[in-house]
């Protein structure tokens, strides 16, 4: 782990990678020796510096500037009951911050990198974090490298290399680009850089600190997280909000030492309605809200990688998605056959690969067999599939397109294994999107062999001859289209193959030139599967007023036919090309916009172009989730309002670029998560409503009785055990509340929506005025009613304990009454209520709370009596609630 394994290794002639690679008990030893390939996690903060942090405010500063003028002035009970609050404060806050952190580095524990190795001759896919000095490592496009590699075989592999150089153009790696040190042909991919194109495969020379990523991770910190959105905006409503109480303060000091009253008290009271009135809790209620439903996702496949992005992904209007693998199964089966004479075969769907069971009308199975043996043939060649038959029986890896073609190919009786022999490769043209093909070259005596498979038409213009099972014949193209329209018709996905011959195997410059005159062989239909849960997710979706749009590589008719199995709801004019797309593009974006308006059928779309739709989409109004799980995915991912990438066949770069990572690669996930966002955005607004509705009341309160002529309702002692203490226990409990049920039932919040709307606003001046008021009304009535004014606050306190109680449950919901919400469906914000309340009453009888509070014990008479009165905010809630439930009647 600490050095460079490079010249202990042997590799073969010309630079080449040993085949078989290490052994399992060779691999384990140098385990044990350099350690495992990682590098070090950056250090989480501890316990007791997340308790620091919580001191790290201008309103506990405040708190102790108020401290020390209660020392200055001999008042040591409430200098040492604000140190006793703020100790208090900083430990709750601490435990659920530390706990919230703990959580999100667990859930990101879950991506565990993995890397596909040889070893013992065999194909291995592992934890990357094994990985081992000598390790044989194959890559493709979009793998991240796992650690730094020599390589002995590369194929068009191209390589992102900014995450180390800052250059932002891929570098391509051939074998003899470079020279090492010992001499002759060697090229090198460095840990963490990414494989953009292409393939190859190499051995691992360095691991963990050693290598050249290791080796910058070794000598610099890594920079902090930048604030969420949602945080930012909640920070300047804060301020907002401290401006206001310091303008209300103000005045409350002017008129108090105007009536005479000491400026020490005025300058406590300031102090709290300041803590009375700013949110101080919300940030961590917010961060609490925010986990649980992150762990809530996690349990349904969705990893959240940005906390933020679980209120984002909850706020989305327009789901973007792809097709295979999110709607489909990704387990794609050969089901049809058209050969270029008009000849039909049929592939059973079964499970037994070992049977002959391909037929045709009026044909032996064994008869049509051979009639696709061509086909099959250049199915198999060009192919860079594997098909293993294990103890639990055959199992595919690769490219879901390659693994089916290898099934069918052996179900029609073709060996491979023979075929290699037969055909000896000489090169390969690996399959890109941007091709829309695979090639290889073969030898075959003293000619060469091309075996080509891809999209249909692209093949079809290749082609000059197309098979007539006797020979070639001139190929009619338009007959050939026909086929292919069918069968594409019928929500197959639609490959063809072709052949070709040149006539020396000598040429040593086989490329892209030689595809031309190929002789046409037919195609075929495969099938993948509609998830059976994703029509009812796509109906929920509607129902949400969430619009779902489908971008891909398919051919149209195949496209629409899945969109309309899968439950989309589209008018034919609502699908559209990549070529359409092209030509909007180079019109401007209005054109472009105007276009994505009304589509909601994106098919033939190159990877280029999802990242043009996506924001075409953000620009026409949507807040856009999309999917994705290929290398050309990222762009869309990473510029997304929500990227949304698939754990199970995701690349690398596009779960690095994503904020969101489903592991199970399905729709109906990404629905659900959509569900749990709404929930965690809407217990976000009833931590809100809850804080800021009793600290206004608060304010309202002061505003009435300081220049009415009456006493100080509150002492400030008693302000800041009323909203650091009672109210801080409720909030988070708050935060904890279940998802209501009917999440998806509603339309989605405008992007361009303030989090203090219309009905906030109305709902905080309602408990604002019956919370302050009524406050003021008990303590008015009780001065007059004989109380002394220390008895009078001492039922005042009790009071807005209880108010801050009702509210509390008031806030479960903003629009279901809360007689319809399951009594103990939060046990959590039950425990809290009954905490807060006991925690009150015992202050009474503890001999220094008692003091320090100036409180002290009531009878239950004056209990009841204060919990009558409290239970007015529940009444009018009610009624403001019932109003628009009855309008929509």
């Amino acid at each position: 782990m600490t050095r460079d394994a490079a010249a202990t290794l042997e590799f073969g002639p010309d630079g080449a990678c040993p085949l078989q690679g290490l052994g399992h008990a060779q691999a384990s030893a140098l385990l044990d020796e350099y350690g495992e390939n990682v590098l070090p996690a950056p250090t989480a903060p501890s316990l007791a510096m997340t308790f620091l942090r919580q001191f790290r405010s201008p309103l506990i500063y405040i708190l102790l500037l108020a401290a020390a003028v209660s020392l200055f002035v001999s008042d040591a009970e409430d200098a040492i009951f604000i140190g006793v609050v703020l100790l208090a404060n900083g430990i709750i806050g601490a435990i659920q911050e530390h706990s919230a952190s703990s959580a999100a580095a667990a859930l990101r524990g879950l991506e565990q990198a993995m890397a596909t190795v040889i070893r013992e001759g065999e194909i291995h896919e592992i934890e990357a974090r094994r990985l081992v000095p000598g390790d044989l490592v194959l890559l493709e496009a979009g793998a991240r490298v796992p650690a730094d590699l020599k390589l002995g075989e590369t194929s068009d592999l191209l390589c992102d290399e900014s995450l180390l150089t800052g250059e932002s153009m891929p570098v391509r790696r051939a074998v003899g680009a470079l020279t090492s040190d010992t001499g002759g042909p060697v090229a090198r991919a460095f840990a963490g850089t990414l494989c953009t194109r292409g393939r190859g495969q190499g051995v691992v020379v360095a691991t963990g600190l050693a290598t050249e990523l290791g080796k910058i991770a070794s000598e610099i910190d890594k920079a902090s997280l930048s604030q969420p959105p949602l945080m930012i905006r909640l920070a300047r409503f804060s301020n907002l909000i401290a401006w206001t109480v310091g303008l209300v303060s103000l005045v409350l000091i002017a008129v108090g030492l105007l009536r005479g009253l000491a400026w020490n008290e005025l300058f406590l009271m300031a102090v709290g309605l300041a803590v009375s009135a700013i949110p101080e809790g919300l940030p961590i209620a917010i961060s609490v809200a925010l986990a649980i439903s992150m762990r809530r996702m996690a349990k349904k496949h969705v990893i959240v990688r940005r906390m933020a992005a679980v209120e984002s992904l909850g706020s989305c209007t327009m789901i973007a998605t792809d097709k295979t693998g999110t709607l489909t199964l990704n387990e794609l089966t050969v089901t049809d056959i058209c050969l270029p004479d008009g000849t039909n075969l049929v592939v059973d769907a079964g499970a037994d690969l070992d049977a002959c069971i391909i037929r045709g009308h009026g044909l032996r199975p064994a008869d049509a067999g051979q009639r696709a043996a061509k086909l099959l043939k250049a199915a198999v060649l060009p192919n860079e599939g594997t098909l293993l038959r294990g103890e639990d029986g055959w199992r595919g890896r690769g490219d879901t397109v390659d693994v089916a073609l290898l099934a069918v190919a052996h179900k029609g009786g073709i060996a491979r294994d023979e075929l290699w022999e037969c055909y000896p490769l000489i090169t390969r043209i690996p399959y890109e999107p941007d091709l829309k093909y695979a090639a290889s070259f073969h030898r075959r005596g003293d000619t060469a062999r091309i075996f080509v498979k891809g999209s249909a038409e692209v093949l079809i213009d290749m082609a000059d001859r197309m098979d007539a099972g006797d020979g070639p014949v001139a190929i009619d193209r338009a007959a050939l289209l026909r086929q292919q329209g069918e069968m594409a018709g019928r929500g197959l996905r639609v490959l063809g193959f072709a052949e070709g011959t040149i006539s020396s195997a000598k040429d040593e410059t086989f490329g892209h030139h030689h595809l031309v005159d190929l002789v046409f062989l037919g195609i075929a239909g495969m099938k993948d599967p509609i998830r059976p849960e994703v029509p009812a997710a796509i109906r929920a979706c509607r129902a949400a007023g969430i619009e779902v749009a489908m971008v891909t590589g398919d051919d149209p008719r195949t496209a629409a036919a899945i969109a309309a199995e899968a439950g989309l709801v589209f008018q034919p004019d609502q699908v559209t090309t990549g070529a359409k797309v092209l030509s909007a593009e180079q019109a401007g974006e209005p054109a472009l916009d105007a276009l994505t308006r009304t589509i909601r059928i994106f098919a033939r779309v190159a990877p280029s172009q999802k990242l043009a739709i996506i924001l075409s989409l953000a620009r026409n109004g949507h807040f856009v989730a999309v999917t994705g799980d290929g290398v050309n995915d990222a762009p869309a991912l990473k510029h997304a309002h929500v990227g949304v990438a698939m754990g199970r066949k995701g690349t690398d770069v596009a779960k690095e670029s994503a904020d969101i990572v489903v592991t199970d690669d399905n729709f109906a996930s990404i629905v659900t998560g959509i569900s749990e966002g709404r929930a965690a955005y809407g217990n976000i607004r009833k931590v809100i409503l809850m804080l800021v509705a009793t600290g206004s009341a608060e304010l309202f309160l002061f505003l009435l009785a300081i220049p009415l002529g009456l006493p100080m309702p509150l002492l400030p002692v008693q302000l800041l055990w009323l909203n650091l203490v009672t109210n801080g226990i409720q909030d988070v409990a708050l935060a904890a509340e279940k998802p209501e049920g009917d999440e998806l039932s509603r339309p989605p919040r405008s992007p361009k929506e303030p989090i203090f709307d219309r009905i906030m606003l109305r709902r905080i001046l309602v408990s604002m005025l019956v919370i302050g008021g009524g406050g003021f009304a008990v303590f008015y009535g009780l001065l007059r009613l004989g109380y002394e004014v220390d008895a009078a606050r001492n039922m005042l306190l009790l009071l807005f304990v209880m108010f801050e109680n009702v509210q509390t449950l008031t806030s479960r919901s903003e629009r279901r009454s809360f007689f319809s919400i399951p009594f103990f469906g939060n046990p959590l914000l039950l425990v809290a209520i009954i905490a807060t309340q006991a925690l009150h009453i015992a202050a009474m009888y503890v001999p220094w709370f008692r003091d320090t509070l100036e409180i002290a014990p009531i009878l239950i008479a004056e209990w009841v009596l204060m919990l009558v009165a409290a239970s007015s905010i529940l009444l009018v809630t009610e009624l403001d609630k019932w109003r628009p439930r009855r309008a929509s009647i």
